[in-house]
């Protein structure tokens, strides 16, 4: 129940306390002070009753979305800032209170129509899955957070392909080749675009890691460096790694910084780099079609496999967490099969000859006596001998 009692400034000051909740409020009239407590005391019976608060009234999706984006301490990527403002320029003026199936269905309806396909609209629906989660377990509200989940999977009745294909792209050598000659005769290039390639393809980094390197954070004695902020699913804010440097990486890195103490080690900002690396593969003729400086990452990572190297190293080198992020990247061909078995039946025939040779009578042999002992002074004058 709720208590009123008058002020001697002549307001109403009113407080309730019910299940657990106590609020509190001051008012002009009497009047304003019973409409905020039946407010006040039906949310009270509705927590009483279902454990959860009920939606406030007029708050729209876009005002859960805000909040969610102000509230949750880690700071949304980019993909994930834009998808949510997407969601809140499409569905932001939906009341909390009247969000449902329906709503979702037209949503995907109008994303199909603009071209989204089934990877696009399900990483959507996700994102807003992730809203309403937050606002039913953090906020206590009382929404259905399963609607985006039901709608996305309600993409394969469509039949919408909610996976992605994995990219097998890699640049030839013949590619490569194409893109050094192109920016080595351009006299307006200015990012040194053909040693971040080189670099890419014996660190198997990503472009935004290779342009936030600093000088400071190498390790001349141990060839390392440390890699600030890594790309992390869950956590990427002070996800620091410490990477080893391969030999063709820090032959590139060691004329770099030398000299240095401080600084960018390349100098180089990534959306430059990207836009660069766009151009030029448009420049050069004939065109090379559907290339992306990431996919240097992609044939750096199949190369550290075919030089022998094993999961966890590789993964210690790419960053990736789990078997299964790893092998996207992972292009292991026919060919690479039969030469690692060749290698290692080289490697397994070398071993026994060298055992066969370890065991050979002539190895087996004494050992040759040591040199002659040379004559004293005493010795040759008995003989006669010269001295």
């Amino acid at each position: 129940m709720a208590s009123f009692s008058q002020l001697p400034s002549g307001k109403w000051r009113v407080q309730i306390r019910r299940v657990g909740i106590y609020r509190a409020a001051t008012f002009e009239t009497k009047r304003e002070a019973k409409d905020w407590a039946g407010g006040i005391e039906t949310q009270a019976n509705h927590i009483a009753a279902g454990g959860l608060a009920p939606v406030p009234k007029g708050a729209t999706l876009a005002d859960l979305i805000d909040k969610y984006t102000e509230t949750v301490a880690k700071l949304p990527g980019r993909t994930k800032g834009a998808t949510l403002a997407m969601l809140k320029a499409r569905l932001g003026k939906v009341l909390l209170g009247s969000l449902n199936a329906v709503t979702l269905r037209d949503f995907i309806d109008k994303r199909m129509k603009d071209g989204a396909g089934g990877v696009t609209i399900a990483a959507d629906l996700s994102f807003l899955s992730a809203v309403l989660k937050w606002g039913r377990h953090a906020r206590h509200l009382d929404i259905n957070d399963r609607l985006a989940l039901d709608a996305r999977a309600s993409l394969k009745h469509r039949g919408l392909n909610t996976r992605a294909k994995h990219r097998e792209r890699e640049p030839s050598d013949v590619e490569l080749a194409r893109l050094y000659a192109h920016w080595e005769g351009n006299p307006r290039q200015r990012i040194d675009m053909v040693t971040l390639c080189r670099f890419a393809l014996a660190s198997g980094m990503r472009q935004d890691e290779i342009c936030q390197l600093q000088v400071d954070d190498i390790n001349r004695a141990a060839k390392t460096v440390v890699i600030r902020d890594r790309k992390d699913p869950r956590n990427k804010a002070g996800n620091d790694q410490t990477v080893p440097l391969l030999p063709d990486a820090w032959a590139i890195v060691e004329t770099m910084i030398e000299g240095r103490g401080l600084g960018n080690v390349f100098n180089a900002r990534a959306a430059s780099v990207s836009t660069a690396f766009t151009r030029a593969c448009q420049a050069v003729a004939p065109t090379i079609v559907d290339l992306h400086f990431h996919d240097l990452r992609h044939r750096a990572t199949a190369e550290f496999f075919r030089m022998g190297l094993d999961i966890p190293r590789v993964a210690l080198l790419t960053g990736h967490k789990t078997w299964a992020m790893l092998r996207r990247y992972t292009d292991i061909k026919p060919a690479d099969v039969h030469l690692a078995v060749a290698k290692h039946a080289a490697e397994s025939a070398n071993l026994i000859s060298i055992q066969t040779r370890a065991a050979s009578p002539r190895a087996q042999a004494a050992p040759p006596k040591g040199p002659a002992r040379v004559p004293t002074l005493l010795q040759r004058r008995r003989k006669g001998g010269p001295l």
